[in-house]
């Protein structure tokens, strides 16, 4: 419509230049005749013609819909009296399509009038994603700018598109296409349609190097985070294309080279070139390594007078000769700053002068420490805590208002808060120079965590089977660092509930106390015909009180006393039999072993403890350095029925690694030994419930109660199928793995454990979802406990009457020809044949194995997760060395319990 416009004003014009062009040419024809007339001096001269200039007298709109036609006036520079000319024209239509309102526009002039008509750009009534898989909508639709009820223009659509290419781009994948469509609608409303093409991810296939002599192509690359799209790559993130990660892999290389004495090292150009079907990358590095240095005078030169220049010389950990390592300069200024913070001097400058030597390729390296104030302690400013009371944080400082500054006061300062827990993970104290240049303000400023737990979860553990448990907890009640909690749990083989309540500062003084009351119900089981069997019942019900004094920083004591009842019950319908005839049902050994059977009973504990600890960890939640030891030793005996004194010792270390892989190493181990003796041959001074068990969850690799001393059952068998020759027992390690496998685990008096753990960092993403896997090495051993007196039947077991005569079974025949059996303690019939014995428990015989302290050791792999129905642990277990008798388990994982 524009051009047709521009075309019919061009048709006005020409005529008006023609009807001039002949009156030029009728008024030249005629100069002669005129020149002639004057030299005769007939008339005088007639004036030449003036053009008349054409005028707008009307401005008028056609086409106008949604907008008013004095809005759109309002656009245009042209008004009426204005002289109309093309360029007025142009210009017109400059200003309407100026405003993106217009889809098409034209201007026309007739005599004076002039009149506009334009068509209005839609009005966009939704936007619509088509093809995007890998990006979802809510991810797109933030980036862009048009939206339902705004003016369709396709500048503002070209720009979204690029939007989208480049959020692909960002994805890696260079190959996508945009294509917008436009749907027309009624009332002038449009559908925008982007047609997304994602096409396949950008790989970098190939990483060349040029110019690197001192080291291979596969080194240097092997120090990028970029790397090359291989078949073993797969699971990498890092094989993609990404700008920044280019620039990053360009400092990673200038690092290496600086840490290997290449003080001359440049990135001469580093070029991305995209393959022509956009589905790989090829990166070229050009570089320029430069001569090798090595370290010349390396000195420091302190303006503190605190500091010896000298002993401080000497305690570098770098030494004329030694190739030059820029990453060892920058410890060193870091160490440096760290030592004068300790003495006081938070604000010391320490900056490394260095001086190159061409000629010998030396560096001489210079830390200056330049002179600055001793600094106090201005003013302790605790922010953002909307919840948790001021005085909570502050007690965790090591540094009071006044207190001369201590860098190392500060860090201890820092982990303490970080392990309460209630505020945001990597919490640091801001250090901010005070009014004064040897005052300081230390400013804490948290965020505060939500610190209510509220839990209720339902899974399936392959040590429990089905599993309940609903707990509520409050690590931050009433913002004053108490904590409540209750807790449920249910499951096949175990039942608790326990309310506690802790408060770290007894009447704001450094003393801890809590209480906890509780109530367990545990269901022990053994293995019959391959599948667990409850064994024995033991329902423990108490109160434990607690309180504890640190002694030094790190050092801290706690004394407990539990008062704690207990019974221990087998179900009698199983275990429970009446050999003697007299009526009366008692626990039956050769169903239940003799152990069971003494354990049955109701006993009170009177328990008095108290805990040794040493603690350095910078977190209680998810320590990464430090080292905690502690030692427990409990005394039972004052009051109650059992008298015991068990003790237990932990020690573990964690290390960062570098690169976010965490190395831990803990153990732990624990003995009891019996106040009493008991006198009776075979049967352990202590109680089969006080004993100690391992196996899982604690020892990866085994099952539950799976290590240590143990009384396995073997079935008497036929080896050489000739009926006339004796049976023999069958293998520890064929009843084990039978069918009819018959075991107890005893436990055992004594006990250590072992393990090594690496842990291995992901992503920020799997991070934040909770998820830490994990290689692991786990040692130990459970043992120490009384050799029980066996049983062995070889014939099987013949049942006794009231009076302990043997029973057998007679055999006759009534009247009708039917065989009768009757029990009788007769051997022989009346006929003078042999009775058959009345055998009660086919044959067996019982042995004892696993009592040792060798260790058993497994290797695997784990993952934790804090998953939305709970903790999660999975494990991945080998056993590398056992003893006869352990169970072991390759694959095990809980939902929903801790670990």
């Amino acid at each position: 419509m524009t051009d047709f416009a521009f075309a019919a004003t061009r048709r006005k014009n020409p005529a008006a230049r023609l009807a001039i062009g002949l009156l030029a040419g009728t008024m030249l024809a005629g100069m002669p005749a005129m020149a002639f007339a004057q030299e005769e001096g007939a008339e005088a001269p007639a004036p030449a013609p003036v053009v008349q200039q054409d005028v707008v007298q009307t401005i008028a709109v056609s086409g106008a819909q949604r907008l008013e036609p004095q809005t759109i006036l309002s656009y245009i520079k042209l008004r009426p009296g204005d002289v109309w000319t093309q360029a007025a024209g142009d210009e017109v239509l400059k200003d309407l399509y100026a405003t993106e309102l217009f889809s098409t526009a034209s201007v026309v002039n007739n005599d004076g009038n002039v009149v506009i008509t334009i068509v209005e750009n839609p009005v966009i009534n939704r936007i619509i994603l088509e093809g995007n898989r890998r990006i979802k909508n809510d991810k797109i639709l933030p980036e862009i700018k048009l939206s339902p009820r705004q003016i369709f223009t396709r500048s503002k659509v070209r720009a979204d598109v690029a939007r989208i290419i480049e959020l692909y781009k960002r994805q890696g994948r260079f190959a996508a296409t945009v294509e917008p469509k436009m749907v027309e609608l009624s009332q002038n409303r449009v559908d925008i349609v982007f047609e997304i093409s994602e096409g396949p991810k950008s790989k970098v296939r190939q990483i060349n190097i040029i110019g690197n002599e001192a080291f291979s192509d596969g080194e240097l690359r092997g120090e990028m985070v970029t790397k090359q799209a291989r078949l073993t790559s797969f699971l990498s993130s890092n094989t993609s294309y990404d700008p920044d990660r280019l620039a990053f892999d360009q400092q990673k290389l200038r690092q290496f080279y600086l840490t290997e004495g290449y003080a001359d090292f440049r990135v001469v150009s580093a070029v991305a070139e995209l393959t022509p079907d956009k589905r790989d990358f090829i990166i070229t590095y050009v570089v320029e390594e430069g001569e090798r240095y090595k370290f010349g005078d390396v000195s420091v030169d302190s303006q503190i007078r605190d500091f010896d220049n000298d002993a401080m010389t000497a305690r570098l950990p770098m030494q004329g000769g030694d190739w030059y390592d820029a990453k060892l300069v920058e410890d060193t200024v870091e160490q440096l700053s760290e030592l004068a913070g300790t003495f006081g001097y938070a604000f010391a400058d320490v900056q490394p002068q260095f001086r190159r030597n061409p000629d010998d390729l030396t560096m001489n390296v210079t830390f200056v420490l330049r002179e600055a104030p001793r600094v106090y302690v201005e003013r302790i400013d605790v922010n953002g805590n909307t919840l948790t009371q001021d005085k909570v944080v502050r007690r965790e400082f090591r540094l009071a208002e006044g207190d001369a500054f201590n860098s190392l006061s500060v860090a201890r300062s820092t982990a303490r808060i970080n392990s309460l827990g209630y505020f945001q993970e990597n919490f640091e104290i801001n250090q901010v120079e005070g009014s004064a240049p040897d005052r300081i303000v230390l400013e804490a400023n948290v965020e505060e965590q939500a610190t209510g737990e509220l839990q209720l979860s339902a899974g399936f553990s392959s040590l429990e089977s089905f599993i309940l448990a609903g707990s509520i907890r409050q690590r931050n009640f009433r913002g004053r660092g108490q904590t409540v909690g209750l807790s449920l749990n249910y499951s096949r083989f175990s039942q608790s509930a326990q309310v506690s309540f802790s408060e770290p500062y007894v009447f704001d003084r450094n003393i801890s106390a809590g209480v906890d009351i509780y109530r367990r119900d545990l269901n022990s089981f053994n293995f019959r015909n391959n599948e667990r069997n409850t064994t024995y019942e033991q329902s423990q019900t108490g109160i434990s009180i607690r309180a504890g004094v640190p002694l030094t920083e790190y050092v801290s004591a706690i004394g407990s006393y539990t008062f704690e009842y207990e019974d221990v019950s087998l179900d009698e319908s199983i275990y429970f039999s009446d050999r003697d005839g007299d009526g009366v049902a008692t626990c039956d050994p050769l169903r239940a072993s003799r152990f069971l059977c003494e354990a049955i009973g109701e006993r009170t504990s009177s328990i008095v403890g108290l805990t040794l600890t040493y603690n350095t960890l910078d977190s209680r939640l998810r320590p990464t350095r430090g080292e905690r030891v502690s030692w427990t030793t409990e005394f039972a005996g004052l009051g109650g029925d059992v008298k015991y004194v068990r003790s237990r010792a932990q020690a573990g270390k964690f290390w960062p690694v570098g690169s976010g892989f965490i190395f831990s190493v803990t153990g732990e181990g624990g003995w009891i030994r019996s106040l009493e003796d008991n006198d009776v041959a075979g049967r352990d001074d202590v109680l089969l419930t006080d004993r100690f068990f391992l196996g899982e969850p604690q020892f990866r690799g085994f099952d539950i109660r799976g290590v240590g001393p143990r009384i396995v059952r073997l079935s008497y068998i036929d080896d050489d199928d000739d009926p006339t020759t004796p049976t023999v027992p069958e293998s520890v390690e064929d009843a084990l793995a039978g069918n009819n496998r018959i075991d107890d685990s005893l436990g055992g008096k004594a006990y250590y454990l072992g393990r090594a753990e690496l842990e291995i960092p992901l992503g920020s993403g799997a991070r934040e979802m909770g998820i830490r896997p994990s290689i692991f090495l786990d040692v130990g051993s459970l043992f120490s406990v009384t050799r029980p007196i066996l049983q062995d039947f070889p014939n099987g077991v013949q049942n006794t009457d009231a009076s302990g005569n043997l029973e057998f079974l007679q055999r006759s025949v009534d009247a009708d020809g039917n065989t009768v059996v009757t029990v009788v303690t007769d051997p022989v019939a009346p006929d003078g044949t042999a009775n058959e014995p009345n055998i009660v428990f086919p044959a067996f015989r019982e042995v004892f194995v696993g009592d040792s302290p060798s260790p058993r050791i497994s290797v695997g792999f784990g993952v934790n997760w804090n998953s939305p129905f709970g903790p999660f642990r999975i494990d991945l277990s080998h056993v590398l060395k056992k003893q006869v008798g352990d169970d072991t388990k390759t694959f095990s994982f809980n939902v929903g319990t801790q670990f």
